[in-house]
């Protein structure tokens, strides 16, 4: 073996004092990001909702906004980026945003498992998705205007046999589009589905008979009620306290159990740590009895998922999405 000459000596000096300086930085890098963890939260928060306003992600935002700011001890300011049935606010959300820990972000799903899959142009992927928490969910309620001829689910199953019905939901790639889906497989039917910029736009066409009938969440549905609209089933496992006297659709011979799940999410690059503060705050908020008041008054259903189990849940979904939308021809390529 060649005796070590000086240059090779001063290369390995270099690279020892580089691996050094390496390591240094690691720590210190570490060292600060304990201590914003330490600090966290210092300055006002931005709660962007990626939805128009008056919907249910909305609503519920703005029902957190002052508990939060109680536990946090800092101003919560609530947004909306509407966009692309939220596609727009999750791109924005994956690719530019500052994961500081003072930018969060409105989630749902299915929406961030179908987006993905069925879009070329999502701007993001599932994975893109750090989730802090899922805190609530509304399962899927098919509903039909009061001076409807159907009264019940197998009424309407009988009708889109003997000719193809319409029928509204939130966005293309929601929890509306997929209970749609669905309900077609499961039935055997043929359901057009027409997407809206979000469920309070979604309400006003079946109001004024532009389509037959909406698969919407089951908290719209009870204001629906309010103005005569009849619900034909909601797609849970169990009849639901607002709806007591509405059928699920699994009572009724179909096997669909389908509904939204809506949490908040932090830039991909947001320190564990950071991460974790932010889901304690909303675990915190949902023990509030006012919250829970409130949103059951509403018919959500309180959901608490931390960081691991809402990510967890996620990949679940992704399996059941894709045999769905390939059934339909929905699957990106």
């Amino acid at each position: 073996m060649a005796p070590l000459r000086g240059k090779t000596w001063a290369g390995l000096a270099a690279l020892a004092a580089m691996s050094m300086v390496a390591a240094g930085c690691a720590e210190q890098s570490a060292g600060s990001a304990e201590a914003a963890a330490e600090e966290y939260p210092t300055k006002d928060i931005s709660y962007a909702v990626p939805f128009d306003p008056g919907g249910e992600s909305d609503i519920t935002a703005r029902l957190q906004q002052q508990p939060l700011e109680d536990v946090l001890g800092v101003s919560v300011a609530v947004s909306n980026r509407p966009g692309g049935g939220g596609a727009v606010g999750w791109s924005e959300l994956a690719t530019s945003m500052k994961s500081d820990g003072y930018t969060w972000m409105g989630a749902n799903l299915p929406h961030v498992v179908l987006q993905p899959l069925a879009r070329d142009d999502a701007g993001y992927e599932t994975g893109d998705i750090n989730w802090a928490y899922i805190f609530e969910s509304t399962p899927n309620a098919l509903v039909v205007a009061k001076n409807s001829k159907w009264n019940s689910l197998e009424d309407f199953v009988a009708a889109a046999k003997d000719g193809k019905l319409t029928v509204g939901g939130s966005s293309d790639f929601s929890a509306n589009h997929i209970g749609t889906l669905a309900l077609s497989k499961d039935a055997d039917i043929d359901l057009t589905y027409v997407p809206f910029s979000g469920t309070a736009a979604a309400t006003p066409a079946l109001l004024g008979g532009q389509v037959d009938a909406l698969m919407t969440y089951n908290t719209e549905a009870l204001d629906l009620v309010d103005q005569g609209a009849k619900v034909l089933g909601v797609a849970s496992e169990e009849r639901l306290p607002n709806l007591p006297d509405v059928p699920t659709f699994k009572e009724q011979g179909f096997e669909v159990v389908q509904g939204a799940y809506r949490g908040v999410a932090v830039p991909p690059d947001t320190p564990d740590e950071i991460r974790q503060q932010v889901a304690d705050a909303f675990a915190e908020v949902n023990q509030d009895p006012e919250v829970i008041k409130k949103m059951e008054s509403l018919g959500f259903i309180i959901e608490d998922m931390g960081p691991e189990e809402s990510t967890e849940f996620t990949e679940q979904q992704v399996t059941e999405a894709e045999d769905l939308l390939e059934t339909y021809g929905l699957l990106k390529d």
